[in-house]
């Protein structure tokens, strides 16, 4: 097994790549006695259209990915996952994203019987026309749920407005009228060309013996066939904004607000973990829960709570800004304002790179999160980012002027929710 040292942490990350080209990731922790593990297939809502091995075209209808994650939970002889670990004292869970699905349960007891199981379940898809046709009237009836959600609406709404062409812009579990769509067949077809073990990883975190979790994945997966990657069919993606502004109607007491920022990252020369970092301090400076902008929001009293994040694609970054407020186009003002006159300080950069790095030992104890983390290194990176620590401390104050110079402040897609 391959060692890997996670710098700064004193932890030691192990991984395999089985002869098939399934990958094992494993984070033993000897001061707990609960374990986390997670299936992954790099696969996700993202894939819209797609050639396979044998060069056969195939554009399945919208939502097969998160239709596939529930068809797994249900198993030819009758016994589905839930139960299966609720017998042991064990959760589990799956959840579908744009770009990966992932299988999990968590426990402190039969670590061993609980992988297998795992392994198994995943590995051996049951789908008929007759539980397909009962899974999409559950689905449809969750898109509606959400559909009707105000928060939710809100963030579809404005991916409307920021992406014209990527999935992006869709919701993660398809449409109605697409999902109806949905048959066996597409199930079969998404399934054997990104179910294969080389689109996919097992990641354990805590407190597990690394040799035996090795030994029974091997059992179990190992003489899969190495089977090929589809290709997936390329999206462009323009770096405008596709609408500028929108103003929607939900049933809600205080108005919403969604603020986002396109930034293409073609010319930009950080990369990847880089430049995330970077963009990420960038945000936490300007809005952060210590930047002078939420003192401001707040001593005017015009600001009900707040959630910022990045979305990061191949060449394009979004930075998306939610909130609620009483006076909705004063806080649009207010960020605007942020936007157009950027101000950053050498102090605010520094005291947030200490703050980064307690965070980063801190969360180690918390094996959810440390396993989350893993997770976006593979997916996003395509490798684990093991010294994250030095390079937070070799943060350079000049690299982020240089970087907001090659930022576009003016691409922004705003959407309004107010009260019907």
């Amino acid at each position: 097994m391959k060692k890997t040292s996670l710098k700064g942490l004193d932890m030691t990350l192990y991984s395999e790549v089985l002869s098939n080209g399934l990958e094992i990731y494993m984070l033993p922790y000897a001061n707990k006695k609960n374990y986390y593990v997670t299936f992954v297939s790099k696969y996700g809502s993202d894939v819209i259209e797609y050639i396979d091995v044998t060069k056969k075209n195939h554009k399945p209808p919208l939502g097969v990915a998160h239709f596939l994650e529930h068809k797994l939970f249900e198993e030819e002889n009758g016994i589905d996952p839930f139960s299966f670990y609720a017998k042991s004292g064990t959760d589990c869970n799956a959840c579908t994203t744009y770009d990966n699905t992932q299988y999990m349960f968590w426990g402190n007891k039969n670590f061993n019987k609980n992988l297998e199981y795992l392994l198994k379940f995943v590995t051996h898809p049951y789908f008929t026309s007759e539980n397909v046709k009962k899974e999409k009237g559950i689905i449809t009836e969750e898109i509606k749920m959400y559909n009707d959600n105000p928060d939710y609406k809100l963030e579809m709404k404005l991916r409307e407005c920021l992406y014209k062409n990527h999935p992006r812009r869709i919701d993660i579990a398809g449409t109605v009228s697409e999902v109806n769509k949905i048959t066996k067949d597409d199930l079969y077809d998404c399934y054997n060309s990104f179910y294969i073990p080389s689109n996919m990883f097992i990641l354990i975190t805590g407190n597990f013996d690394p040799d035996i979790a090795l030994e029974i994945v091997r059992n179990e997966l190992d003489s899969n066939s190495n089977k090929k990657i589809p290709k997936i069919k390329e999206v462009v993606e323009p770096v405008k904004v596709n609408k500028e502004k929108e103003i929607i109607k939900a049933n809600i007491e205080i108005p919403k607000v969604a603020i986002g920022l396109k930034v293409s990252t073609k010319n930009i020369e950080l990369k990847d973990f880089d430049l995330s970092l970077y963009l990420n301090m960038l945000s936490t400076i300007l809005f952060g829960d210590s930047s002078l902008f939420k003192e401001r929001v707040r001593d005017k009293k015009i600001l009900n709570g707040f959630y910022t994040g990045w979305e990061h694609l191949d060449d394009i970054s979004t930075f998306y800004i939610t909130a609620a407020s009483i006076k909705p186009e004063e806080l649009i003002n207010e960020v605007m304002n942020e936007f157009k006159n950027v101000k950053i300080d050498e102090e605010s950069f520094n005291r947030i790179k200490k703050v980064w790095i307690a965070k980063e030992i801190r969360i180690v104890d918390d094996l959810e999160y440390m396993a989350d983390n893993i997770i976006y290194d593979i997916i996003k990176y395509d490798k684990i980012i093991s010294n994250k620590i030095d390079i937070i401390k070799s943060m350079k104050f000049k690299v982020l002027k240089d970087l907001i110079k090659k930022i576009d402040f003016n691409n922004i897609s705003i959407v309004i929710m107010n009260k019907k």
